[in-house]
């Protein structure tokens, strides 16, 4: 096939993005040594990325049918690879997580515009088979970061978690001009839709991405002034006054990043809640997992990224299953089975114990929860997109995707408060570890009850299926 090689670039782009979700996860304690990085910066290291990823994902929808995908696709690439530069020369942890922040931007940009560029060059079965494999890349690339963060960190040093990226970013930006010429034209003058002007909404996307900073802000400040202290309270109530500017922002402008109507529909609703409890109750475990085997158990980085492997292969599993399972007995059933397995295995996971080996307490939960998430993610994007019309298929897909990054960074700071007590420096105790698993198993058990009534009966059809953003 004359387009594999951009199929395989295209691919290679969206893996580093995926990889650099969960990458991090197995380097933080030791960067939290290096940098001598606390609790609220830590949960920043890993929030931020997935913040502004998120954040920023459907302005960089917008912006690829403004200036192009491919412009857009090596702006975002070329940031990117940048920022992966800055994040492992960094110093301090401010300029980590300024670095972390940077990679959001590039990501946000690039990953909506490799998949228009997918959609554009490919054609019938060929299109599906191609989606198909980008659909495949959340899985592969939530179990590749976990291991190679591990085998990173233990060798050469934390910092090649993102000098990685540096390599790859510049082979795709060197080889992806020739692969897309052999394929395509060149962008027109206003991109590639018949010529048209689009407009962007950034006012929109600065607004819901300065809320969600904010809702990450009061979160983390809570686990140390308490959730009653104005630290707290004043940044969730400017959380609060973002996203209502944000709903008079879209109601307002000619071409809104989020259109209201769309947002209201029960099966985007659906979607995007399925899509942040999964994707918050993932990240906020693997978080909590990484510092309780490392600062407690003293696994080094490797050890706990070959823990993790299981892990991760086991949400990899889980959504293939969902995939079969929804179109046999609709998405309702299987929404509430896996938050019900999630639920069950993080309320395994509170086991844990200084004493007992992670092999029988912490890993068959992690193992079970994991395989719970799988099929929720695809519940989130098969209920949505076989329910909403096809002019607003994109604009939802936008939706779902968005809340798969921004549930991330919640989660993790959700449970970094909760579980504050035992990741304070001088901590030795794991109760707050318990308390914070605990959190994660009682979420999880709500989702599956909401789930009953919120999730649209009925079997989807006509619908991809994927983990995260293969969609």
């Amino acid at each position: 096939m004359r387009a594999s090689p951009l199929l395989a670039l295209l691919c290679l782009a969206q893996f580093m993005l995926i990889v650099d979700i969960t990458v991090v996860q197995v380097a933080l304690p030791v960067i939290g040594t290096d940098l001598a990085l606390d609790r609220e910066a830590l949960t920043w290291v890993v929030t931020t990325y997935t913040l502004c990823f998120g954040g920023l994902m459907v302005l960089g929808g917008r912006l690829a049918d403004a200036a192009g995908a491919r412009r857009t696709l090596f702006a975002g690439l070329a940031l990117f690879t940048a920022a992966s530069l800055l994040a492992g020369l960094a110093g301090t942890g401010a300029a980590l997580i300024a670095g972390r922040a940077l990679q959001g931007v590039g990501a946000a940009l690039m990953s909506p515009s490799a998949l228009a560029i997918i959609t554009a060059s490919f054609h019938g079965e060929r299109r599906n088979r191609a989606l198909a494999v980008w659909a495949a890349i959340g899985g592969s690339g939530a179990a590749a970061g976990v291991l190679l963060g591990g085998v990173l960190t233990a060798g050469p040093g934390w910092a090649w978690v993102f000098y990685v990226n540096v390599p790859i970013g510049l082979l795709v930006l060197a080889t992806l001009p020739a692969a897309l010429s052999a394929v395509q034209p060149h962008d027109g003058p206003h991109g590639e839709r018949h010529g048209e002007r689009q407009r962007v909404d950034l006012p929109g996307a600065l607004a819901v991405t300065l809320a969600t900073a904010l809702l990450i802000y009061g979160l983390v400040e809570a686990g140390d002034a308490g959730w009653g202290a104005p630290g707290t309270l004043f940044p969730l109530a400017g959380a609060a006054a973002g996203y209502v500017a944000f709903v008079v922002i879209e109601r307002s402008v000619r071409a809104p990043l989020m259109r209201a109507e769309t947002l209201a529909r029960r099966p985007v609703v659906s979607g995007a809640f399925v899509m942040l409890v999964a994707t918050g109750t993932m990240l906020g475990l693997f978080f909590l997992s990484s510092l309780y085997l490392q600062h407690v158990l003293r696994f080094s980085a490797l050890e706990t990224g070959l823990l993790f492997l299981p892990v991760a292969v086991a949400i990899t599993l889980g959504a293939h299953l969902g995939g079969r399972l929804i179109g046999k007995v609709g998405g309702r059933p299987v929404a509430v089975a896996a938050f019900a397995l999630t639920a069950a295995g993080a309320a395994l996971m509170t086991r844990v114990s200084p004493d007992a080996s992670a092999y029988t307490t912490l890993l068959p939960g992690f193992v079970l929860a994991a395989f719970g998430i799988g099929p929720a993610f695809v519940t989130a994007t098969a209920t949505t997109m076989a329910n909403v019309p096809h002019g607003e298929a994109g604009v939802a897909s936008g939706v779902v995707n968005t809340f798969h990054e921004l549930g991330g960074s919640i989660g993790v700071a959700v449970v970094s408060s909760v579980a504050a007590a035992s990741l304070a420096p001088a901590a030795t105790g794991i109760d707050g570890f318990v308390m914070a698993l605990t959190v994660c198993a009682v979420a999880a058990a709500g989702a599956a009850l909401i789930s009953l009534v919120l999730v649209p009966s009925g079997r989807p059809s006509g619908a991809l299926v994927g983990h995260g953003h293969g969609h």
